[in-house]
């Protein structure tokens, strides 16, 4: 497709003439509305006028007959500039004036009429005029009028001025529709090269935008957004990918060591019962990741939102704190909540309940003090009501993590130096954000002074 023929297929360009042709239409009424106008007023003008005269010889009329009216005709006629005067006698015989031919019927019809005439010493009628008809005693009649040259001068300028007009107004239109869709293609040809870019593979290219703020900046904007969305995606994805086979490689290695090593060592049946037991628990854990890791997948692609309901955000703290208080006792850690009496809120309660569990769990089992520390071993949920919000937190007076590591921890499979010798997959953290996410909430991680204070943010409403 040629550029003139892209330029011309436009949707801007097609607006353009669209109004354009309204615009126009609109033009052309309102100059046909005013020559309108006009010629009723040149009309009440010429009417005007004419009444006047007709005053005049009705009084000459009354004062001196037909002789007395006849002399002031033609005393009138012959002057310049004169309007128009015609007597006549009963069969239409002309006795004086200035008209010297009208068309057929005219004085057989008293009143105002517009009508053609001739002048004495033409030949045809070429003029127009518009003439009161009198009828006097005898079947005499009288002609008064005035010509309308001045009309139709005034009517060809009124169409001229019509004509230049919607002339200028096509030609300045078309060059501002041109002018315009040039710009707008333009960008939209660099959007549409950007996407292309983008299409090919490299996802770090982003739409450009002239920061004018108008609807394809805000487009621009839009698809920018969704862009770094998807980029995160994807990195996550290939992330998740070189995480699974790192971090499955070693219990998948233990499980077919352990296995191996029963092949060539074990001799009796309590033996391979023994193994078998391994590989159990090594078969469960793997298990558990998978199930975290495809919780998370629900999660991020938004598919875990049919679940949600209006629920006690400060019953389900309750609940997760009686589930652990046991195991905080074996650990000799005092577990504490501190809530609301109720926090109502609508979201999947079984999510923010994982979510949870995972925060309380890592409390236990990384929150412990430094050995060696004289700091009192708690851990404490606390859920509260800020405003349209809730914030669940759940802290400890552990180690704590450093400020430059904490964006990282979130992330899949990501387990700091302090924490790879204790059980865990490194999806707490995740499978927390995620359903964070999920509820337009976030998940915080800041200093407690000393150990780590982690927050989980919700607004009330829950997913959309």
């Amino acid at each position: 497709m040629t550029a003139l023929g892209k330029l011309l297929r436009t949707t801007v360009f097609k607006l353009s003439l669209v109004y354009l042709v309204v615009f126009a239409i609109g033009a052309g009424l309102v100059l046909m509305r005013v020559g309108m106008n006009v010629k009723d007023l040149f009309d009440d003008q010429v009417d005007q006028t004419v009444e006047a005269e007709i005053t005049g010889l009705a009084e000459q009329y009354r004062q001196g007959g037909m002789r007395r009216l006849v002399e002031t005709v033609d005393r009138r006629a012959n002057q310049p500039g004169s309007s128009l005067y015609l007597v006549t006698t009963f069969a239409g015989e002309p006795i004086t004036g200035n008209v010297a031919q009208l068309p057929a019927g005219v004085l057989e019809r008293p009143g105002l009429a517009e009508t053609r005439y001739a002048r004495t010493g033409e030949i045809s009628a070429q003029h127009r005029a518009l003439a009161r008809i009198f009828l006097l005693q005898g079947g005499f009649r009288l002609l008064v009028g005035r010509d309308l040259e001045d009309r139709e001068t005034l009517r060809g300028v009124m169409l001229r001025a019509l004509l230049t007009s919607l002339g200028w107004l096509v030609l300045i239109g078309t060059a501002g529709g041109i002018f315009v869709a040039m710009r707008v293609l333009r960008r939209v040809d660099a959007m549409s090269a950007s996407a292309q870019t983008i299409m090919s593979g490299d996802l770090s290219q982003r739409l450009p935008h002239t920061g004018s703020g108008d609807e394809l900046d805000r487009l621009a904007s839009s698809l920018n957004a969704m862009l770094e969305r998807i980029g995160e995606l994807m990195k996550g994805l290939q992330e998740v990918s070189d995480n699974i086979a790192h971090d499955l490689k070693t219990p998948l290695t233990r499980l077919r060591n352990g296995v191996d090593e029963a092949l060539r060592t074990a001799q009796t049946p309590g033996d391979y019962r023994a193994c078998l037991e391994k590989v159990v628990e090594e078969s469960e854990g793997l298990i558990r990741v998978f199930n975290a890791l495809l919780m998370i997948a629900r999660l991020e692609s938004g598919a875990a939102q049919e679940a949600t309901q209006d629920f006690d955000v400060a019953e389900v703290a309750r609940d997760v704190a009686e589930l652990y208080d046991a195991v905080a006792e074996e650990q000799g850690i005092a577990l504490i909540l501190d809530a609301d009496a109720r926090l109502a809120m609508r979201g999947g309660r079984e999510l923010i309940g994982q979510a949870l569990a995972n925060l309380v769990d890592n409390a236990i089992k990384y929150g412990a003090p430094i050995d060696g520390s004289t700091l009192e071993k708690i851990v404490k949920i606390s859920a509260h009501r800020m405003g349209d919000r809730i914030e669940i937190v759940v802290s400890d007076r552990g180690p704590g993590i450093l400020a430059q590591d904490r964006a990282r921890v979130v992330e899949r499979f990501v387990r700091l130096e302090g924490s790879r010798s204790r059980p865990g997959s490194g999806l707490g953290l995740s499978l927390a954000t995620a359903v964070a996410r999920l509820h337009h909430g976030v998940l915080r991680l800041d200093d407690n002074e000393p150990g780590l204070r982690v927050t989980l943010d919700l607004p009330t409403g829950g997913p959309s």
